[in-house]
């Protein structure tokens, strides 16, 4: 492992790192504040930061460089610019100084917009992208009310700050591992820094630019933590042809062995992808439309911030829950309270529908449940067409964490799922010119 450093438009000093064989293929890592490279063997990395471990296992096959973000680590602390455009300028200056053709370009959480910034302005120069945990709007990865505690705590209780920090970044870590973040942390970063990076990053928005790139992409996210997968799934439903996959696992962090596996195979063309949406432009899909029983009274009786605490955490655990199940949660749909999914299996839509229903208790919410299947269009990962417009009316019908489907999911599913169909007649739905029978369904084999 060698550090070198390189001189970025301004004459800030970033401190780069370099591991692995410097013939193989070259991959840039852009790394978290969280994570600072250059000092080797980093206090807290492998339980909070986590990056560290990853560029070490993919430094195994590839030639790696990551670089100390500026303003910390071994990276010069006297930077006057830490917004998103002399970021960019920096993994530029980083890339002309060591890589003379295209390379794999690797970033996580908050380094993930500088990432896909750079990947839009220079295509020429990223052969693929992967992105752990991004995000596009930092006004909205970190609520206005979040930074402003922040920066309080900051200004008056410097280790209580990082402490805070610690325990956003790792919710689900010991506090031992806590503990040795936020002291790491406060070793390589001023308070000034920090908080002019989180107003940088509140001021951060490359919706624009995403939609740009042209690198094929893998979004990577960790369904089982702490951590929302909407951001992520949002970045995937902007960059053309995204592949999203959720990565079973408690920890936040990319640690192990695992991550760094699935992002060799994927650079090197072995990983099995799948887009974020089936392209095409139209063709069978099983649509399963859920929504919140009741939102509007719930906001009213919880108040506005609890009622939509409890919804963001319920979004998340469908989405993952669909995910797992095969099915693809479309998030160009604005549905206010309500998760649209397609299916290719009506089964797979059930069983989903089924552990949806059961996860809404955790969060105190109900929900209404409706499934169909039929011809739908597909265009920049949404659907539309008669087939949605009917799950979501079947839907409506449908008693809290109630499950009805039309009929034609019926037979589709009748001998694969081990579920039992209750007819519950025929219907006249809103905007559908036919009567539509429809069945609900509960837990056991029908006879």
């Amino acid at each position: 492992m060698l550090t070198r450093y390189v001189r970025s438009f301004d004459g800030a000093s970033l401190a780069v790192t370099l591991r692995g064989d410097e013939r193989a293929l070259p991959i840039i890592a852009v790394s978290p504040w969280a994570t600072v490279q250059s000092s080797g063997v980093l206090r807290g990395t492998s339980s909070l930061g986590g990056t560290s471990n990853t560029t070490e296992g993919l430094a195994g096959q590839r030639y790696v460089l990551s670089y100390d973000r500026r303003g910390s680590g071994g990276s010069g602390h006297d930077a006057a610019d830490l917004g998103l455009e002399a970021q960019v300028a920096d993994l530029s200056a980083v890339a002309d100084a060591h890589v003379a053709a295209a390379f794999d370009l690797v970033a996580f959480f908050d380094g993930t917009p500088i990432a896909i910034a750079y990947a839009a302005r220079a295509p020429e120069r990223v052969r693929k992208l992967v992105l752990w945990h991004p995000f596009v709007d930092g006004a909205d990865w970190i609520p206005a009310q979040r930074v402003r505690g922040l920066i309080d705590l900051a200004r008056t209780d410097w280790p209580l700050a990082l402490r805070t920090l610690a325990t956003m970044w790792g919710p689900r870590q010991s506090s031992e591992n806590q503990r040795e973040f936020a002291k790491g942390l406060r070793e390589r970063l001023t308070p000034e820094v920090f908080i002019r990076s989180l107003e940088a990053t509140q001021a951060t928005n490359v919706a624009d630019e995403a939609r740009l790139v042209q690198a094929e992409t893998l979004i990577l996210a960790s369904a089982g933590a702490g951590l929302p997968t909407r951001f992520a799934q949002g970045v995937a439903s902007l960059i053309p042809g995204a592949t999203l996959q959720l990565v079973d696992q408690e920890a936040t962090v990319p640690d192990g062995e695992r991550i760094p596996a699935i992002i060799l195979r994927f650079l090197d063309g072995t990983l099995a992808a799948s887009p974020s949406l089936p392209q095409g432009a139209s063709g069978m899909a099983v649509v399963l439309f859920t929504d919140i029983v009741d939102s509007t009274a719930l906001t009213e009786r919880l108040g506005d911030a609890a009622f939509r605490e409890r919804a963001r955490g319920l979004d998340e655990r469908l989405r993952a829950i669909i995910g797992e199940r095969g099915g693809t949660a479309i998030d160009g749909k604005l549905l206010g309270d309500g998760v649209l999914a397609v299916f290719t299996a009506a089964s797979g839509a059930i069983d989903a529908a089924l552990a949806c229903a059961a996860s809404g208790a955790e969060f105190g919410l109900q929900l209404h449940l409706g499934i169909h299947a039929g011809d739908v269009i597909r265009e920049a990962n949404n659907v539309f067409g008669g087939a949605v417009n009917i799950a979501s009316r079947i839907a409506g019908l449908s008693a809290p964490d109630e499950l009805l489907v039309s009929d034609i999911v019926r037979g589709l599913a009748r001998t694969s799922a081990a579920v039992v169909f209750d007819d519950r007649g025929e219907h006249a739905l809103k905007g559908v010119a036919d009567p539509q029978r429809v069945y609900a369904v509960r837990t056991g084999v029908e006879g």
